[in-house]
């Protein structure tokens, strides 16, 4: 405790650098989302508004600002837009993340028992998570493009349409269920690295003498699998299943690399693939500066997050084993 108290400034001083950007990019901006959620035409400048004008408040700063207490979680609760892209991001969600977690755990306990090549194999799998998203996204609007992609030439040639939904003008538009594998297929693939790491570590820690012993009594090895590798490594699980739901329910830049920046959707259905990010980026680009809209979004984000994760610590304590 003596050498502690000696060193908690040192401990401090090299936390400090990482306390103060956590501190000015993340805290700060969280707090600055409950305010504004709760006020609109927020501005930091001084405009023309005097006090009490509009319902208006002049900050000694000089910022402006209207209080409107629940109504800009009211225009988005009533946005129909909005309900369009919570039920995109859920589908993504609901689709995305058990597939990455049973690929990615598959392909880690092949490749921990295997000896020659691992490291090759390890490093093809980790190049998707050093890549830059945007640049990976390219290459999969290209793949997948509706007139030169390879992946529709490929079905034309055995007499399928990989995009269908042509209209009677003969203007081919992208279904909802062709974007959605084509974002399926990205988002697996990308978020397989970090997955296959994580699994690869936990895998590697578990004592042998477990399967050894199930070695000595002939044990099947799906039996194995499903009654020693799954159990032992139910922590890693729990981590990469709630860091997928976040990160799922963040979808944004996926969707912005692949069907580009025009309203987040392909041509023809400009909404069509709009997430909630997406919504709560459309919000605070519309003229002016309607932050309490976007922040109000981006709350009932936070607490839909929230609850899924609250709830799957709930759900593990029976099932996770440490």
């Amino acid at each position: 405790m003596i050498e502690y108290k000696k060193d908690g400034w040192r401990a401090a001083l090299a936390l400090a650098p990482m306390m103060l950007f956590m501190l000015v990019f993340t805290f700060w901006p969280i707090i600055n989302s409950f305010i504004w959620a709760f006020l609109d035409d927020f501005s930091y400048g001084g405009r023309s508004i005097s006090h009490g004008e509009l319902g208006g408040y002049r900050w000694i700063t000089g910022g402006t600002f209207i209080k409107v207490g629940i109504a800009n979680f009211k225009t988005v609760l009533t946005d129909p837009l909005f309900w369009h892209a919570l039920r995109n991001t859920a589908i993504i969600v609901v689709v995305s993340v058990p597939l990455t977690v049973i690929i990615g755990l598959g392909i880690a306990v092949a490749l921990n028992s295997i000896k020659k090549l691992r490291g090759f194999f390890q490093t093809i799998f980790f190049l998707p998570y050093v890549t830059n998203t945007i640049a990976l996204g390219m290459v999969f609007a290209t793949l997948f493009h509706q007139n030169y992609g390879l992946v529709n030439k490929l079905f034309n040639m055995v007499g399928f349409a990989w995009i269908n939904g042509t209209t009677a003008t003969g203007v081919t538009e992208v279904t909802f269920a062709s974007a959605l594998v084509v974002l399926t297929v990205y988002t697996v693939w990308n978020g397989l690295a970090f997955k296959i790491i994580v699994f690869l570590s936990g895998l590697q820690s578990i004592d042998k003498q477990y399967y050894q012993a199930a070695q000595v009594d002939a044990t099947p090895r799906w039996r194995v699998f499903t009654k020693i590798t799954v159990p032992l490594l139910s922590p890693m699980i729990l981590y990469i299943t709630i860091t997928s739901f976040i990160g799922a329910f963040k979808a944004y830049s996926s969707v912005i690399a692949i069907f580009g920046t025009g309203r987040y959707g392909p041509a023809g259905n400009s909404n069509l693939m709009i997430t909630v990010v997406g919504y709560i980026y459309d919000k605070m680009d519309v003229g002016g500066t309607p932050y309490g809209v976007a922040a109000a979004a981006s709350l009932i984000l936070f607490f839909i997050i929230l609850i899924i994760t609250l709830l799957q610590l709930q759900i593990s304590k029976k099932r996770v084993h440490y």
